[in-house]
């Protein structure tokens, strides 16, 4: 099982990005996207299940839109207006259960994050 997360890098406040993970060996019925600044614990960011709902952290809502290809095993979050507190190491995860959580423990499996900077 591998989730690979590609999609990040720097961008000036304000700018977007989009983030992709793929998901390999596994099927997971809810997707998501956490994020670590240095020095901070690994904070939740969106999810989506298998039918599309979808759960976002009130920082990102109305910013940043996550979507997924079940035919193709993918995920991604488009992230606009972006903001310096933006900046962390982001992380896909999956989880078996369609029922989207909002908690790190509540996921199966973990990508290996990439890094996303957004400067002043």
């Amino acid at each position: 099982v591998q989730l690979q997360a590609s999609g990040g890098g720097l961008v000036q406040a304000g700018g977007s990005l989009r983030l992709s993970c793929a998901a390999s060996g596994r099927t997971f019925s809810t997707m998501g996207w956490f994020r670590q600044a240095p020095g901070k614990e690994r904070e939740f960011v969106s999810a989506i299940n298998w039918s599309g709902s979808t759960l976002y952290a009130d920082s990102v809502k109305g910013r940043f839109t996550t979507s997924r290809d079940n035919a193709k095993s993918t995920v991604s979050l488009q992230m606009n207006s972006l903001k310096p507190e933006d900046t962390a190491v982001y992380y896909c995860a999956g989880r078996y259960s369609i029922l989207a959580v909002s908690t790190p423990g509540g996921y199966d499996y973990w990508g290996q994050g990439t890094q996303v900077t957004v400067s002043s």
